[in-house]
């Protein structure tokens, strides 16, 4: 066995993207069934690296890399996607790669479903075969339950909740039944703890199985888990590969970000004992995936309340009914004040925000500018951002401050781009998650919903981003609701924290109550 290639070797690596070096002399080897942490902030070049490794069009078409990707000895240069599936490579991206109006079956099978042939496909050619539904349903089912997690293989995905999309990305790579190396590019960041356990379980399976897997997450702890070893990236240079056993959550921040991100203390911020500033009763909300059916919530001026519970529970339909995006009855009142449900304009004219987990279906204009990202919101609802032009009769965009406004966040975010007018594609996940931030402090709200504010964004930025909100709060009295799927998070951030099970408020608490009395609320089946 000693003399067998390695599974995997990257040589020598480079990738620029015009002009801007992003990827410099990376060097990495991996063995069959070997688990690979692969972390570093974001932008540092870890999903460039992977999409070289993949084979995405992107890297072609931006003039190619340098050195050498070499797969069981032999040196293999793919230009498309499918060639690296061929050479059984599998990849679950950040952002989802799933048909929204098919099933998970569909999904999971596409393009390999298996066949029964006919008299007609026999004499007019397979062209004319059927599916074979049964055996669809049953490959399905396998490879779901390869993770160790329910799905219903028959719902359509449209109607999912995030994390069980998720999961049947996964369960779509696990059903190639050849898969030799599987890359996992932020695959938990929409998974709750209970659910990211059991993909880690999964891991740990594909692992005894000889599937290679690198898995790329901002849970550092999850990394300590369940990989063999550990690869960090800082500033497109692979600057630390170590094994896993010898490391801790403290030395993998510091050689990520150049610097020690120290948590702040659980529970420090006394809960406001200010009047109701939001009433919500008897809220239902039809939102695909999510379990709103009888949400009664009081928010208090100036405080930040946190929403968490378990995936599909209804912590992230709350504020998506509350700001009329999908349909929703019952009652809110804000400032004294009714505030019509189904109607979004009207939540923005009465001074609330919403920043969307879904930040590239709902959160930003991929194919504008981060000004016009930024300036567009405000200026459309409240007139911001615009000039008189003909004494008045014309109101013209006022350049200056646009770029002057978008200039502040960039700085006040640490946004990375190249320049204000960069569009928004461009960027990493995680400044894009910072993007729609600042479009929502530019609009200055009274009262700001803030979902899953720090999906898929690395830990020294989720650092910056938290306390960008904890100072917006602060500085400006703004009242903060913040759903997130990470309790520990939720305990950094929030003053109290109401759990959702079952699309009912189970309980609110202060923040430093511990991690177990959250954990109660959350599996907790309220009536």
């Amino acid at each position: 066995m000693s003399n067998q290639a390695p599974l995997l070797e990257l040589k020598n690596i480079k990738k620029d993207f015009y002009g801007n070096q992003v990827l410099k002399d990376i060097n990495l080897t991996m063995e069959p069934g070997e688990v690979v942490g692969l972390v570093g902030e974001n932008g540092a070049g870890k999903s460039t690296l992977m999409k070289i490794l993949f084979g995405m069009t992107e890297i072609r078409d931006t003039g190619g890399y340098g050195g050498d990707v070499i797969l069981e000895g032999k040196k293999v240069s793919f230009n498309s996607p499918f060639d690296a599936l061929e050479a059984c490579i599998g990849m679950v991206h950040q952002e989802f790669s799933l048909i929204p109006g098919f099933t998970a079956t569909e999904n999971i099978l596409l393009n390999r479903e298996p066949q029964k042939k006919s008299v007609v496909s026999e004499v007019f050619g397979e062209r004319l075969n059927t599916l074979d539904r049964k055996d669809m349903e049953r490959r399905s089912v396998e490879s779901i339950d390869k993770m160790g997690v329910r799905i219903d293989g028959d719902m359509v995905i449209s109607d999912m909740p995030v994390g069980h999309k998720q999961f049947t990305e996964i369960a779509r790579e696990l059903s190639k039944e050849q898969l030799k190396l599987l890359i996992l590019d932020e695959p938990t960041a929409v998974l709750t703890e209970q659910e990211a356990a059991a993909l880690l379980d999964s891991i740990r399976a594909m692992s005894a199985r000889g599937i290679a897997v690198i898995f790329i997450t901002h849970r550092l702890q999850e990394i300590l888990n369940v990989c063999g070893k550990v690869v960090v990236m800082r500033d497109g240079e692979l600057v630390q590969n170590v094994p896993a056993s010898q490391t801790n959550v403290t030395e993998i921040t510091r050689w990520m970000v150049g610097r020690s991100v120290g948590n702040e203390a659980l529970g420090q911020r006394q809960p406001p004992e200010t009047d109701i500033v939001m009433s919500i009763r008897k809220l239902w909300v039809d939102m695909p995936g999510e379990t709103v059916r009888n949400v009664n919530l009081d928010v208090r001026r100036g405080e930040i309340l946190g929403i968490g519970g378990l995936a599909g529970q209804g912590k992230l339909g709350i504020p998506n009914g509350v700001m009329g995006l999908y349909p929703a009855g019952g009652k809110v009142t804000f400032d004294g004040k009714d505030i019509p449900l189904n109607a979004p304009r009207q939540c923005l004219d009465s001074q609330l925000a919403f920043v969307s987990e879904d930040r590239r279906g709902v959160g930003l204009l991929l194919d504008e500018t981060l000004e016009w990202n930024i300036a567009f919101p405000a200026m459309q609802i409240q007139n911001k951002f615009l000039k008189p032009v003909l004494g008045g009769l014309v109101k013209w965009r006022d350049e200056k401050a646009i770029s002057e406004v978008t200039r502040k966040y960039i700085q006040e975010l640490q946004i990375k781009c190249t320049s204000s007018k960069q569009k928004a594609k461009q960027l990493s996940g995680g400044n894009q998650q910072k993007v729609c931030l600042a479009k929502a402090f530019a609009l200055e709200p009274k009262f700001l919903f803030v979902s899953e504010p720090t999906r898929g964004i690395d830990v020294g930025a989720k650092a910056l981003v938290l306390e960008a909100l904890k100072k917006f709060n602060r500085e400006n009295g703004i009242t903060i609701v913040m759903i997130s799927s990470e309790l520990e998070e939720l305990r950094q951030v929030c003053d109290r924290i109401a759990i959702v099970s079952g699309g009912v408020i189970a309980g609110i608490l202060p923040a430093s109550r511990s991690s177990e009395e959250f954990g109660a609320l959350m599996v907790s089946s309220v009536v």
